[in-house]
């Protein structure tokens, strides 16, 4: 399951709330991406990301051990082909939380597994709200140029199997859940 939209959307906390409903804890499984990026406060590696330099990234990159990889901010960030494939030979569903062309790429490298998700925020003011909040540090110049991608990557949302709004977090999370359910085998 592949769940994308905006930074402030709220896809990775639909995401985490997701993995945490009883009835998918034992099939589905998130995803860790690599970064570049330094923590955030409360971050753990290799919980929440696998944080590395980007030395060892580009390393990473050239042994072509990442499926796909965006740069965003001056940051690089990335999916991880072994995790990826341990998991699936586990027999594990993944949830990923990507940009618009890390979800393109995974869906072309998995057709026929694999379903798309777009959250959505409630509107443009709403999406600012939260990325001022989420991101307290952020300059207005960060602010704008995250909103100004928002409004690119919202034209985009066609191309994705489903669409959830997520204005109620809680009927968000249901539909969420709804769309996992039936991806289940």
């Amino acid at each position: 399951m592949i769940i994308s939209g905006p930074s402030g959307s709220g896809k990775t906390t639909l995401a985490e709330h997701l993995l945490k409903i009883k009835a998918l804890k034992e099939t589905l499984v998130k995803s860790r991406s690599l970064t570049t990026r330094p923590k955030r406060s409360g971050e753990r590696d290799k919980r929440d990301y696998f944080f590395l330099s980007k030395p060892e990234f580009r390393r990473l990159l050239k042994q072509k051990k990442i499926l796909e990889w965006t740069r965003y901010l001056g940051y690089y960030y990335g999916t991880p082909k072994d995790f990826i494939d341990g998991q699936l030979e586990a027999g594990k569903q993944i949830v990923l939380c990507l940009d618009l062309k890390g979800a393109a790429r995974l869906k072309q490298l998995y057709p026929d597994n694999s379903v798309s998700v777009f959250v959505l925020p409630p509107s443009l003011k709403e999406l600012r709200r939260r990325i001022r909040e989420r991101c307290h540090r952020a300059t207005a110049q960060e602010i704008e140029r995250r909103l100004l991608l928002a409004k690119k990557e919202l034209r985009q949302a066609g191309q994705f199997d489903y669409c959830v709004v997520n204005k109620n977090f809680q009927k968000a999370l249901k539909r969420l859940h709804t769309i996992a359910a039936a991806q289940i085998k």
